[in-house]
């Protein structure tokens, strides 16, 4: 299967962060925003401003060994750095990524915040089901490639 590249622009994820945000409006109150590291963060910092939520915690979920641009190996057990306890279960968290892929981070933190609305910017089929809402569907052989890391 070929893979396809999608270069998106600051202008476009701000934009479909901000469309995200809008979704979650009228679903809360919410007490805080759980940010997945490192891909969520931008969009929750986003979503922090326009839903005025002051409370943002991380969540870190190490799933791949980055070996080198492009290229990640599978490492087994996902190293998880938890957030605060503030979170409790989740109730009235958002729990915020920019993409889920396989679903592996969404499994991880899905398990540790049961009770939270978990959202991205962008989704693929094979984790699209474990996230509760994506602006946007990519295929599975989309290459999402972020602003922030572009070179």
């Amino acid at each position: 299967m070929a893979t396809r590249y999608w270069a998106i622009s600051w202008d476009e994820f701000h934009r479909d962060a901000q469309v995200l945000a809008e979704r979650q409006r009228d679903l809360g109150p919410w007490k805080g925003i759980v940010a997945i590291s490192r891909g969520g963060l931008v969009p929750a910092a986003i979503l922090a401003r326009s839903l005025n939520i002051r409370f943002v915690e991380t969540v870190s979920v190490v799933a791949y060994d980055q070996e080198g641009k492009g290229e990640e190996e599978a490492l087994g057990e996902p190293v998880v750095t938890k957030p605060a306890a503030a979170a409790g279960d989740g109730e009235g968290f958002l729990i915020v990524d920019d993409l889920v892929d396989t679903g592996t981070t969404a499994r991880v933190v899905r398990a540790l915040l049961p009770k939270a609305r978990f959202v991205c910017v962008y989704g693929k089929p094979a984790g699209r089901g474990l996230s509760d809402d994506v602006v946007t569907e990519v295929t599975q052989d989309t290459w999402i490639v972020l602003p922030w890391e572009k070179d």
